[in-house]
């Protein structure tokens, strides 16, 4: 259904890069965890972006430990100038220190660090850690995903009428999710896209819907983890991302859990009276 993936790595391909990552997320969390037990204070970088010290923070920690191990890799995150020249480098992490700001800086414990490698417009490994909740979801190409360091997958409910949806929170008040509600058994609004496709990852949400545009840094590494679980991450024609673009603003709506899951919903979609969003 959808592009086919490379999943025939060597024993040992990528295993550094998802040690250093999973390093870099874990020390990161510690900063985060006490920000957020401090009360952090948020201001608006952009109308609607909020962001707090501890987004910065987290920032360059995971750079600096990053681009000590692997000093030629190319970088594209959230809260540093777009260097440009990542788009010539083969390899490039793809980082967003906190996602879920919103929900960080209300002391809701619904957001992550979100660390993705990309290796040819294609997310190899990936890491989404909250500290909060003592819970890290890790993956690599090839090697299944890991829920705190036990392997996990993707749930095996059998149809979207029984499905908890994990959506966002924004989107459940904004009224966007209406048209699509009766498809599903539950809707669970909560924050970070991160976060929800690390819960469809490990089973914990059965599916993921999300209307609004993404930035590459909100999604890579939780689209490894899906993948990686046994599930699809993918538009509502059934398409894969590409990562390390010139624009990292993705605009399509799209959909993570189960390929079954997946493909009922794009065929219902088809079915429907002509919809902009199908």
């Amino acid at each position: 259904m959808s592009d086919s993936i490379d999943v025939t790595p060597a024993a040992g391909r990528y295993a550094e890069e998802l040690e250093v990552a999973l390093l870099a997320s874990q020390r990161a969390g510690e900063l985060v965890a006490r920000h957020f037990r401090a009360g952090p204070e948020s201001w608006e970088k952009s109308k609607g972006s909020p962001v707090t010290q501890a987004d910065l923070d987290a920032d360059a920690l995971i750079r600096e430990i990053l681009a000590n191990a692997f000093p030629d890799d190319g970088f594209l995150t959230e809260e540093s100038i777009d260097d440009r020249t990542r788009l010539v480098c083969a390899r490039v992490w793809i980082i967003d220190p906190i996602d879920g700001t919103r929900e960080f800086s209300k002391q809701i414990p619904e957001f992550a660090i979100s660390i993705g490698l990309v290796v040819d417009e294609r997310p190899v490994v990936g890491v989404v850690h909250n500290p909060i909740a003592g819970v890290t979801v890790s993956g690599r190409l090839g090697h299944g995903t890991l829920k705190n360091g036990e392997q996990t997958g993707i749930s095996n409910c059998p149809a979207l009428a029984q499905a908890r949806v994990a959506v966002s929170r924004s989107e459940v008040e904004d009224g966007k999710l209406e048209p699509y509600a009766p498809l599903f058994g539950e809707l669970c609004p909560m924050g970070s896209i991160a976060w929800k496709l690390a819960l469809v990852a490990c089973g914990d949400a059965d599916f993921n819907l999300s209307l609004k545009p993404k930035n590459e840094w909100d999604v890579c590494a939780g689209d490894l983890l899906v993948h990686e679980a046994g599930g699809e991450y993918v538009d509502f024609e059934g398409r894969v991302l590409r990562y390390n673009q010139p624009d990292p603003l993705r605009e399509a709506s799209m959909l993570a859990g189960p390929e079954h899951l997946v493909d009922e919903f794009i065929s219902g979609c088809l079915a429907r009276t002509p919809d902009p969003d199908c």
